[in-house]
């Protein structure tokens, strides 16, 4: 059974359980309410007719004789049996003089019954007492008939609220389902394969937000995957080009037309080592991206990471004519890390800036405490990052200048590695820059009190 249906028929049987239930209730209550009305009516004119007799006669002598005329019941109500009847009447004492109710005359009647009878006053003096019996007067036809009127139009009611209630069922019903068969029809899309599903948010009710996360899924499943299919032929033309020198050099010097000079097999070599970096850069981000990095952190001095990625890149900063200097850091605090993968991480930095700073150029390397972090920075003069590229730079084989050869553009993967390193310690790594001015890279690093598990993630 379809969720529509369903839901019409919830709507229905709560709105004809809910109906009944009213209907009932509000016909007894009516019925109850309109003989009370009716009786309260016929009793206060007893009352006053009872007066009336008491002032005439001066007493009750012969009252119980007249009792079926005061009684005046009209002609097409019942009249009650005597003595059970509807009403029994005392004298200012509490003795019988008209019997009924199962009274005999002459009888005393205890306190308790007469403290629900209604009292009979002449001259502001208390000459008799009236007990009289709800549940012995009978409706006269024409009551009855007004009744069954009544009880006739909370039926037709009833029956117009339930079909009212079906209807609006029916309309609830549509309007709850109808986003849920929109999601199931674009989930079955998207498993299929076409992620560029979208379904309208009509509401901001559970189901609106359940649409706005299911736009939100499909939009984001659809740049991973394409993310993924420019990640693969990325990774295809950084392999064709290293790979097509070495194959091109082989088959020249095996059709003897490229002597196999140092120069020739150096090239070879340096192409086959470049393919063999690249590779490995691919395993470590699989690795990371699987949790399966392995780490031993303990207690270090960024400061003291940074000095030595420093004297590891000293020279090559020397040859490039770039002044390279880590500024002193008195109390930077220490870090729970891996120095050697953090220091993979710093080469991977201080390889990037070496690249890109020209002659004459400045890298600088600090360390500094900030609030619950240690924050170690790497900046130089080159030319830096163009703002629309900015966000990207962390993204894998992304390059802002698609014209800088693998030679100067290194494999496009060193930051990609060095941001998950740098998330599996607990960190974080962003990049400032201003075009023209150089750029900046921040590592922020957890206080002392963290530890990682030996699996790349925290302790």
């Amino acid at each position: 059974m379809r969720l529509g249906m369903k839901l019409t028929l919830a709507f229905l049987v709560v709105g004809l359980l809910g109906v009944a239930l009213v209907a009932l209730l509000a016909g007894q209550t009516t019925q109850s309410l309109f003989r009370q009305f009716n009786f309260d009516q016929y009793r206060a004119g007893l009352v006053s007719r009872l007066q009336t007799y008491f002032s005439e006669h001066q007493g009750w002598v012969g009252i119980a004789d007249e009792m079926p005329r005061i009684e005046g019941f009209p002609s097409d109500r019942p009249a009650p049996a005597r003595p059970p009847g509807i009403l029994t009447l005392t004298d200012s004492n509490g003795t019988v003089v008209a019997a009924g109710m199962g009274y005999r005359l002459g009888e005393r009647v205890p306190e308790q019954d007469l403290a629900q009878a209604n009292a009979i006053e002449v001259d502001g003096q208390t000459v008799g007492w009236m007990l009289t019996a709800r549940e012995r007067f009978a409706d006269s036809p024409a009551e009855a008939a007004l009744v069954g009127r009544i009880n006739t139009a909370l039926a037709l009611g009833a029956v117009g609220a339930v079909l009212l209630s079906l209807v609006v069922g029916v309309v609830l019903a549509r309007a709850l389902s109808r986003p849920i068969q929109e999601l199931t029809a674009a989930t079955r899309a998207v498993a299929e394969g076409n992620l560029s599903q979208k379904v309208e948010v009509r509401s901001h009710d559970e189901l609106g937000q359940l649409a706005a996360s299911f736009n939100l899924m499909s939009e984001r499943l659809a740049r991973v995957q394409n993310l993924r299919r420019q990640m693969t032929a990325d990774i295809a033309h950084e392999l064709r080009t290293p790979l097509s020198l070495v194959l091109g050099h082989a088959d020249a010097i095996e059709e003897g037309t490229l002597p196999p000079t140092p120069e020739t097999m150096a090239v070879i070599r340096d192409e086959a080592l470049r393919l063999e970096r690249l590779i490995d850069d691919l395993l470590t981000l699989s690795h990371a991206d699987a949790g399966e990095l392995r780490f031993t952190p303990r207690l270090a001095r960024p400061s003291l990471l940074l000095e030595e990625a420093a004297r590891a890149f000293q020279t090559q900063a020397s040859q490039k004519d770039i002044h390279l200097t880590v500024d002193p850091a008195e109390d930077a605090g220490e870090a729970w890390l891996d120095p050697d993968r953090m220091g993979q991480v710093l080469r991977n930095l201080l390889s990037n800036a070496l690249r890109h700073t020209p002659a004459h150029g400045e890298i600088r390397l600090s360390a500094a405490r900030s609030g619950e972090s240690v924050e170690m920075r790497v900046s130089d003069t080159g030319p830096g990052i163009a703002p629309e590229d900015l966000p990207h730079v962390f993204e894998r084989l992304y390059r802002a200048d698609r014209s800088r050869t693998r030679e100067s553009g290194g494999s496009g993967l060193g930051l990609a590695i060095a941001r998950s390193i740098v998330a599996s310690h607990g960190g974080t790594i962003s990049a400032e820059s201003t075009f023209g001015e150089g750029t900046t890279i921040v590592i922020r690093l957890p206080l002392g009190d963290r530890a990682t598990n030996g699996e790349g993630s925290p302790a």
